[in-house]
């Protein structure tokens, strides 16, 4: 076996860490969004790959043909990719929002000003 034979699983393999070190290594919010998109491509690779058999055919019951394709496979990640377009959506609506609130979409940042907000006294309120 060479590695040519297993270019998809490298691929996804490759697209796996450098999908996972954006989020970890940087502090951007928009460059993490960017790296759960890669990662989430990586999965979807590693599911369609072991889908598509050489030589099988669409699983449409006919005289002649012997080996099929498994279509789940493709399905499943049709539905993931809907889901990860509206998860990627919700995520940049919140960088949106964290920007209007903090001014900043630097994590450092953000977790300064956080950080400042709880050590300064706030004032008491007394009922009434």
């Amino acid at each position: 076996m060479t590695l040519a034979s297993h270019f998809s699983y490298w691929t996804t393999i490759l697209l796996l860490m450098v999908g996972l070190f954006i989020v970890i290594a940087r502090d951007n919010l928009i460059k993490k969004l960017i790296g759960l998109g890669i990662f989430q491509t990586a999965v979807y690779l590693l599911y369609i790959a072991p889908g598509k058999l050489i030589g099988g055919v669409a699983p449409i019951v006919g005289s002649g043909f012997a080996v099929y394709s498994n279509p789940l496979p493709h399905v499943l990640i049709l539905t993931a990719i809907v889901v990860g377009v509206a998860t990627l959506a919700l995520g940049l609506a919140l960088v949106v929002r964290i920007k209007e609130a903090y001014g900043s979409i630097d994590e450092d940042e953000i977790l300064a000003i956080d950080a400042q907000d709880d050590a300064s006294p706030t004032p008491d309120h007394e009922g009434g």
